[in-house]
């Protein structure tokens, strides 16, 4: 049975690709909706382009922007510098909004901080973005020292006290965070805007993994068919992303990595 999800292109996966060719390598292979990095975009503006060239180029090959990365540097900014990034953030959430995006990622500070803080400038990210047009949605980084389990996760969105408060799962920072299945069924399925699909390889310690270390679905020990299957059951009809860090994957041919990669996804996310 086809997947009730949308195939989506994490831009990551073809990190070495410029924004343009990353939307024809996209709708080329068959993904649905393409997840951009908005330093992609900006590269591209400085170098002559317009932001209006970028979307027309996604509509024109039949995808959409249901998410955009990322804003960072809010959570543990001092408190005399935390304006000026809520302002850097601002100015993120208006380019999602010229790339029709309905979410944009709120990235967790690397370095340990304190949850409450971060919790209280997700809700101003939150307002800001009802401002501006796009909904700031919550991760986690399996790796860093702030907000790197599920647990954490939810005590930032249920802090935020704002139905519109969301989370992106990933299966890597689920695994490398040290959260469990049974942490993962505690999300809400109202509560996840978006979905990133990767592996985590055997031959790296769980706890010394790193972005580099993601490999294909499918070349990993993560039971991603159990994990879409309860984004099945659950109602969760959005969008799922194939989200590499891999150089040793940027280094192949992008044609084959996308073949394979959603060939990959297609054997997960179908029943």
């Amino acid at each position: 049975m086809p997947s009730p999800f949308t195939y989506c292109l994490n831009t990551s996966t073809i990190m070495y690709q410029p924004v343009m060719e990353q939307i024809r390598l996209a709708a080329k292979h068959g993904f649905g909706a393409i997840e951009l990095w908005l330093r992609d975009v900006q590269r591209y503006v400085a170098g002559g382009g317009q932001v209006a060239d970028v979307a027309k180029s996604v509509k024109d090959h039949g995808l959409f922007v249901p998410n955009v990365i990322a804003m960072h540097g809010w959570g543990n900014a001092p408190e005399n510098a935390y304006p000026a990034a809520l302002d850097t953030c601002r100015r993120s959430m208006e380019l999602a909004v010229q790339l029709g995006s309905k979410y944009i990622v709120a990235t967790p500070p690397l370095v340990a901080c304190d949850l409450d803080v971060v919790s209280r400038r997700y809700r101003d990210l939150l307002a800001a973005g009802k401002q501006i047009g796009v909904l700031p949605t919550m991760e986690y980084l399996g790796f860093c020292k702030s907000v790197y389990r599920i647990d954490q996760l939810l005590k930032i969105v249920n802090e935020a006290n704002d139905p519109a408060a969301t989370v992106v799962l990933d299966s890597f920072h689920t695994y490398r965070g040290g959260s469990e299945f049974s942490d993962l069924v505690k999300v809400p399925i109202a509560k996840v805007a978006h979905y990133h699909l990767d592996d985590a390889p055997a031959y790296v310690k769980r706890e010394l993994q790193m972005d580099p270390d993601r490999v294909m679905p499918g070349d990993g020990v993560l039971d991603l068919r159990r994990e879409m299957k309860w984004l099945r059951d659950g109602g969760y009809r959005g969008c799922v992303s194939l989200e590499l860090f891999n150089p040793t994957l940027w280094e192949r041919d992008p044609n084959e990595l996308l073949s394979l990669g959603i060939e990959r996804m297609r054997q997960v996310m179908e029943e």
